[in-house]
């Protein structure tokens, strides 16, 4: 059995989906979590001096995307064959083409201007996104309420944790999306992630 080490900051950012996955196939791993003011000290440490990082059995994998991958399929969570598979990542590259708009916004610093970018991202790109992610659940998900198959998979997990990002920029985002509600609700009842969501550390992001 491999051991895992999942290193990131203390918050949920680019390291929850990882921890998501983790709690829905219930397989123990370390959660590494660094203060701001400790990362310096560790950043040597990572592969590209980045993070999140995942350490198996001694050895670290940089890149959050490669990390939930590989984590989907260690645990039966990436879709049941090649072409599932596939679906399931088309799903997650939607999702990462709304947050590839989405994040400069947010780190904004200029207030005004952090303002008036989320005005437009709220009227012009948001929808858009929105309805593309109802498309694809629609087309791959054999009339249930996950992304793909009938089964949970990781793009479920993804699209959990982004939606609670979109929930804080438009509470109302959802109210034509019965489907994208549906799902929502549907991951968050699974009994390993409502027992993770109640437990987790609340943090700032």
């Amino acid at each position: 059995m491999p051991s895992y080490k999942l290193y990131y900051f203390n918050g949920r950012g680019r390291a929850e989906v990882a921890r998501l996955i983790f709690a829905a196939a219930g397989e123990k791993y370390e959660d590494v979590r660094y203060e701001r003011d400790q990362w310096p000290a560790h950043k040597a440490e990572m592969p590209l001096g980045q993070m999140p990082v995942l350490e198996v059995d001694g050895v670290k994998l940089p890149q959050s995307l490669s990390i939930a991958r590989f984590l989907a399929k260690q645990f039966h969570l990436a879709g049941k064959d090649n072409f599932e598979q596939a679906q399931v990542d088309a799903v997650v590259d939607t999702i990462y083409d709304c947050l590839t708009k989405y994040v400069p916004i947010r780190f904004e610093t200029d207030e005004a201007k952090k303002e008036e970018l989320t005005k437009k991202f709220l009227a012009e790109e948001l929808p858009k996104h929105l309805q593309n992610f109802e498309t694809l659940g629609k087309l791959y998900g054999k009339g249930g309420h996950f992304f793909v198959g009938k089964q949970l998979t990781w793009a479920d997990l993804l699209f959990f944790d982004v939606g609670a990002i979109i929930l804080q920029v438009d509470s109302n985002a959802f109210n034509n999306h019965a489907w994208l509600k549906d799902n929502r609700a549907e991951v968050e009842k699974q009994p390993k992630i409502a027992e993770y969501l109640k437990n987790r550390p609340q943090t700032q992001f």
